[in-house]
């Protein structure tokens, strides 16, 4: 018998953030997801973590289920994921995987705070979904763009550090992406 993956809970920190957090101990990994997207991309490949690293998975604002903002800085953005980070307890620094354009406030964020690695993904091409298992596609549906995110830059994003670097290699193969998660402790 298989071991069975955690169970994933829903918050919402402070009104500001929506989030999804498996496990409860362990080294904190935190994933955003590119602009357009929700924190549901990160889902399959959460669920393979196991109790032994806690992932939390954010909505940024006027995503998924996080409110709107008027305007939403990357200084402001890396400041409310620390909050997040010294609100849930979780005393150790964490990775963080960045999606596409939320490779800026991983930046931002490794820049100012404690940060064990930053894994960047997806920053390379326009979104395809070659190789990703049609159950998971669903999971990498570009929705439009919030207008709080129009003054962000629209170039100079990081190219990818993951290994693999296709636009989803944590939907292409999620127990994989997870199985490298645990070489980073």
């Amino acid at each position: 018998m298989h071991p069975r993956p955690p169970r994933r809970t829903t918050h919402t920190y402070r009104d500001l953030l929506a989030y999804d957090r498996w496990g409860s101990t362990g080294r904190p990994v935190l994933l955003l997801h590119g602009l357009g997207y929700d924190r549901s991309m990160w889902w399959p490949m959460a669920a393979e973590l196991g109790d032994d690293l806690t992932a939390v998975a954010v909505d940024l604002p006027g995503h998924g289920q996080s409110p709107a903002r008027r305007r939403c800085g990357i200084d402001e953005l890396a400041e409310d994921l620390a909050m997040l980070i010294h609100g849930l307890g979780l005393r150790r620094a964490p990775v963080l995987i960045a999606h596409a354009e939320a490779a800026h406030v991983a930046g931002r964020f490794a820049a100012g705070y404690s940060t064990h690695r930053v894994i960047t993904v997806g920053c390379d091409g326009p979104g395809r979904l070659d190789g990703v298992p049609s159950p998971y596609r669903q999971f990498a549906v570009r929705r439009p763009l919030p207008d709080a995110y129009q003054d962000w830059p629209a170039d100079g994003l990081p190219r990818s550090n993951h290994p693999d670097a296709e636009d989803f290699p944590h939907l292409r193969d999620p127990a994989g992406f997870a199985a490298l998660l645990h070489t980073l402790r």
